[in-house]
């Protein structure tokens, strides 16, 4: 495939400009804000780069597309997407990113944070012996790269994770993988469940009422999509003590509005889409080695299978 012209597109495409510069990449480039674009920048372009557009543009005459984020819905969820144009997206930190995440608030969990800050503002003196990481099981919905990355973590400390995914397939670093449809009678033992999964037809709503009803006082973390989150299903699970507490780091519609019942609930909270944020330099560095592949017909390690939507 030969690349020539490379269309950008970011909030923050000044500085992927300088970098890109630094890098000497001897391509012909536009570097646009989103509100910039028009069809004939389209008809210019052979690649397509950007993060999280909220506009539909049309693709169909670029040969390829590159997502700056990890996720690749904004680009093909409920879109008809045109099979000749590759579709690769950026691998990075993510995954280290997402676990420390997760664990962060995990441990604040089982250390009683919340518990010994309310009593010191009482001046109570009140001792809980704290829990311990290898007694919880923790079941990962999503067991791609970001998915095995925190498994690795976490069962490094010890802690028996559980993965689900669509195929069920076994997976390293996981003590065992099921599928979504098996997943039903295991729930009730889970400590925690973590959402990492990518925003499909298949994964849109999941997390309703037949999976909270299931679980037992657990901790729910989402930072996979926030469309796969049915945010009223989750309300009730946090006030029928189904779900302990719930840190969310996506939503449906971001920002999250003033109005929403979500701020209020004392159980859960709210982080603005900050738990795998992708750094200038390191969506330059993904771009320029997918570049590079795509150049010299390497295997594409980031290649988004675009049936799958993943």
């Amino acid at each position: 495939m030969i690349i020539k012209n490379i269309l950008i597109v970011s909030p923050m495409h000044k500085e992927i400009k300088r970098i890109i510069e630094s890098k000497k990449v001897q391509k012909n480039f536009r570097y646009l804000l989103e509100e910039e674009v028009n069809h004939d920048d389209f008809i210019w372009a052979d690649a397509f780069v950007s993060f999280n557009t909220k506009s539909t543009f049309d693709y169909h005459h670029v040969k390829w597309v590159h997502s700056l984020g990890a996720g690749v819905d904004r680009f093909l969820f409920k879109n008809n997407w045109n099979e000749n144009v590759l579709l690769t997206r950026t691998i990075c930190s993510f995954g280290q990113r997402i676990a420390e995440y997760c664990l962060s608030y995990i441990l604040k969990d089982l250390q009683f944070h919340d518990q010994f800050q309310a009593y010191k503002l009482q001046g109570n003196w009140h001792p809980i012996t704290p829990k311990l990481l290898n007694e919880q099981k923790i079941m990962v919905f999503g067991t791609g790269e970001i998915g095995q990355k925190m498994a690795m973590i976490f069962s490094s400390l010890g802690v028996d994770v559980y993965g689900v995914s669509l195929s069920g397939k076994k997976k390293a670093y996981f003590k065992e993988v099921m599928s979504i449809n098996a997943l039903i009678s295991r729930l009730n033992e889970m400590n925690y469940i973590i959402n990492t999964l990518p925003l499909t037809e298949e994964t849109e709503g999941l997390f309703d009422e037949t999976i909270f009803m299931q679980l037992s006082n657990a901790g729910f973390i989402n930072v996979g999509r926030g469309s796969s989150l049915n945010e009223k299903a989750l309300l009730n699970a946090l006030n029928q003590h189904q779900v302990r507490f719930a840190v969310l780091d996506v939503f449906a519609h971001e920002p999250l509005p003033e109005d929403n019942p979500l701020w209020n609930h004392k159980h859960v909270t709210i982080t603005p889409h900050i738990s795998a944020v992708t750094t200038p330099n390191e969506g330059v560095e993904c771009f320029i080695e997918t570049l590079k592949n795509i150049e010299e017909n390497k295997p594409l390690h980031n290649k988004v299978d675009v049936n799958k939507g993943y």
